[in-house]
C-alpha cells in the first residue's frame, strides 16, 4: 500500500525578512509540532529520503537553500553526499565531538562542494578547527544574554562566516540581533515550522534487493532498465531523483537507461540503499501497479512502428506515470507540479496531446474495450487495430514474464 512522509520546514530569513532558506525538521505525523526521535540516524535518512525521493527538492524548496541536521553517524556515512551540494547546507548538531575524524570527514566533504552550519554553537577550544570549515555559524538567542550575544559574536566575526540568529521570538530579539550585525534570522517571530505531507509509493522491496546486487556486479545498463521496468514506484523516483535541480543537467533525462548511465554505479548503490533502509516491505497496490507496467509497455511497442528508440523510451514513461494519480491519490495537475519531465510528456499526461498523447489514448481505449476510439486513434497512429491487440499480447507476456506477483 502507499503511505505518507512527513517533514517540517522553518524559513530562515535575511534582515529585510525576505527568505533565504529552510530548516528541514523530521516529523512522524502530520500533526506533529516537534520530532518524536527514537534514532538519530533514522531520522536522518528519513528527511533525506523525503528531501530526494518521496517528496521533491524543486516541490519541497522552491529554489531555496535547505539546511539539514546531521549528527555524527549521518556525517560519516556515503548518505550525506547523495544530497545536491548546490542545494543544501550541512548543519553539524552541537552534540558532534570535535575529532580528527570528524575534522578529515568535514575536510572531504568540503572539497566536494558542502557547505556547513554550526547549530548551537558555543565557542569554546575545541570547537574552533570548525571556524574555519564553515560557512554559517547559528547562535540561540534564548541561551546567552544580550551581552554574552554581543561578545560571542565579536570573537565569531573574525571568521569567514555568516551568521544566523536561532529561536528569534520577539520584535526586540529580532533588532537586537540586527544591531549586532546577524545576517540571517529564524524563530517563531518570522514563522513557526510548516508541517507538509506527501503520498508516497514505496518500491518492492525484492526489486531493490535484485538492483543492489545488480549495481554491485556492475551489470550491464539494459539488465538494470529492465529491474527498474518492473517497479512502478523505482522509475517515478529514479527520474525525479535525476532531474532535480541539484544535479544541475542542461538537459531533461527521458529514459531509464539515460538515468541509470549518468548516475554512475556507486551513486546508485548509495541511493538504491537508502530506498532499501526507509521504504517499506510490502509491494505498493500490486494490481495497479501490473496495469501501469502493462499500459507503459503498449506504449512502446505501438511506438516501435513510427518513433525512433528515444521516443519508444518515453513512450514507456508516459504510460507508466499516467496512473500516477492513482498511485499518490492527487490530481494529475499536482502530480506534474512534483516531477521535472520533457514538456512532450506532460502534454501527454496531462491532456492526451502533443506526439505521446494519442499513444496514451489509444492504450486507454484498449483497456476500456472502446471499439470505436480504438479504429479512430489506430488509424490516426497508422497501424491497425490488429495490430494494436498483437502489441497488447505481447505487453501482458512480457508483464507476466516479469513475475511481479
Amino acid at each position: 500500500m502507499s503511505s505518507n512522509a512527513y517533514i517540517a520546514r522553518q524559513p530562515i530569513v535575511d534582515s529585510k525578512h525576505q527568505l533565504f532558506a529552510y530548516e528541514l525538521l523530521f516529523r512522524h505525523s502530520r500533526h506533529a509540532h516537534s520530532a518524536r526521535i527514537d534514532s538519530d540516524i533514522d531520522a536522518g535518512l528519513t528527511v533525506i529520503a523525503n528531501t530526494l525521493v518521496n517528496m521533491g527538492t524543486e516541490w519541497l524548496l522552491k529554489g531555496k537553500l535547505a539546511f539539514v541536521n546531521m549528527e555524527v553517524s549521518m556525517l560519516m556515512s556515503s548518505f550525506s553526499t547523495l544530497l545536491p551540494h548546490d542545494n543544501v547546507v550541512i548543519e553539524i548538531l552541537e552534540t558532534v565531538q570535535v575529532t580528527p575524524e570528524i575534522l578529515e570527514r568535514l575536510t572531504e566533504l568540503k572539497a566536494a562542494g558542502y557547505r556547513f552550519a554550526l547549530d548551537d554553537y558555543q565557542y569554546l577550544p575545541e570547537s574552533k578547527p570548525l571556524l574555519a570549515l564553515a560557512s554559517f555559524v547559528k547562535l540561540d538567542v534564548l541561551a546567552h544574554t544580550p551581552a554574552e550575544l554581543a561578545s560571542i559574536v565579536g570573537v565569531i566575526r573574525g571568521y569567514p562566516v555568516e551568521l544566523i540568529a536561532e529561536k528569534v521570538e520577539t520584535p526586540e530579539q529580532f533588532r537586537h540581533c540586527q544591531a549586532l550585525g546577524f545576517d540571517y534570522f529564524q524563530g517563531y517571530y518570522f514563522a513557526h515550522p510548516e508541517n507538509l505531507a506527501a503520498k508516497i509509493i514505496n518500491p518492492v522491496y525484492g526489486t531493490v534487493v535484485q538492483l543492489l546486487e545488480k549495481v554491485r556486479q556492475e551489470a550491464d545498463a539494459r539488465e538494470l532498465e529492465l529491474l527498474f521496468k518492473k517497479d512502478v514506484a523505482l522509475t517515478f523516483k529514479l527520474l525525479r531523483y535525476i532531474n532535480s535541480a541539484g544535479f544541475g543537467l542542461s538537459c531533461e533525462v527521458q529514459s531509464i537507461r539515460h538515468a541509470v548511465s549518468i548516475l554512475g554505479m556507486q551513486p546508485l548503490y548509495r541511493w538504491l540503499t537508502l530506498l532499501l533502509v526507509t521504504a517499506g516491505g510490502a509491494p505498493t497496490m500490486p494490481t495497479l501497479a501490473r496495469t501501469a507496467i502493462t499500459r507503459g509497455r503498449l506504449c512502446e511497442l505501438i511506438g516501435k512502428a513510427c518513433l525512433p528508440r528515444s521516443d519508444q523510451d518515453n513512450l514507456f514513461i508516459v504510460g507508466v506515470f499516467s496512473l500516477l494519480p492513482a498511485f499518490l491519490e492527487m490530481p494529475m495537475e499536482q502530480v506534474l507540479e512534483r516531477i521535472v519531465i520533457p514538456e512532450k510528456i506532460i502534454d501527454a499526461l496531462a491532456d492526451r496531446t502533443g506526439i505521446y498523447g494519442p499513444f496514451l489514448a489509444l492504450t486507454e481505449a484498449v483497456e476500456s474495450g472502446d471499439s470505436e476510439q480504438l479504429e479512430l486513434l489506430a488509424s490516426s497512429l497508422m497501424v491497425t487495430p490488429e495490430q494494436v491487440s498483437q502489441a497488447h499480447l505481447q505487453a501482458l507476456a512480457w508483464v507476466e514474464q516479469l513475475g511481479l506477483d
